[in-house]
């Protein structure tokens, strides 16, 4: 078994690319594994990191005419940008997809979709397959039970995945606080998304805007 540690393992965002798939209402309806509406909260998080850390971002979806468009707080993050309508169920057998993925020249693909334990497993393990540095996005993904989504990361780590939350790989792509270039977007992505992280930052800058007491 080979390990994935070291410096070099880290997630950095001028080489990484995100695809998100399926977001759309037919999943949501039946997504059983986590709270629908914290899904929602997540994946809009995850492409709104993205977006703050130039990554570039894939949208995909699956027969959208009868699934659903994407989630409009996903595409509101990409105005105008076209989401890949795809019938293959596993997404890495779609060559628009590959070929967009590739065009980006990036080589750490980051992966979220609903359902784990289908439209997530089959591209992550196939790509794995196929030489790829894939990391699985856990909380802006879901399936159909708890034991799906739990059954589906175990196999993509048996494959050779890497598994993180969102907030997870938001501090992986900052890494350092003296990196000051998205760190006003990151900011609002926390405070919009991140619950009780968010107050608090509110609450922070509370505390240091007011005055203190005359004695």
């Amino acid at each position: 078994m080979s390990f994935r540690n070291g410096l070099a393992s880290l997630l950095r965002p001028e080489d990484s690319v995100l695809v998100l798939i399926d977001h759309q209402p037919y999943q949501l309806a039946n997504l059983n594994s986590h709270d629908p509406q914290t899904v929602v909260n997540n994946s809009t998080a995850l492409a709104k990191s993205a977006k703050a850390f130039g990554v570039p971002t894939i949208l995909t979806s699956v027969v959208a005419d009868r699934g659903g468009r994407l989630f409009p707080q996903i595409t509101d993050v990409f105005p105008g940008q076209p989401v890949i309508d795809r019938t293959f169920i596993n997404t890495w057998e779609d060559p628009k997809v590959v070929e967009a993925v590739k065009a980006t020249g990036r080589k750490q693909l980051v992966i979220a979709g609903l359902w784990t334990e289908i439209c997530v497993a089959m591209p992550v393990i196939q790509a794995l397959g196929e030489g790829w540095d894939v990391t699985v996005i856990t909380d802006a993904s879901g399936a159909v039970s708890v034991e799906a989504h739990e059954v589906a990361i175990q196999r993509m780590i048996a494959a050779g995945a890497n598994m993180m939350t969102w907030l997870a790989l938001a501090a992986e792509w900052q890494r350092d606080w003296a990196r000051d270039e998205h760190i006003a977007e990151l900011n609002e992505v926390i405070k919009q998304h991140a619950g009780g992280s968010g107050i608090a930052y509110l609450w922070e800058q509370q505390l240091l805007n007011t005055p203190v007491p005359a004695a």
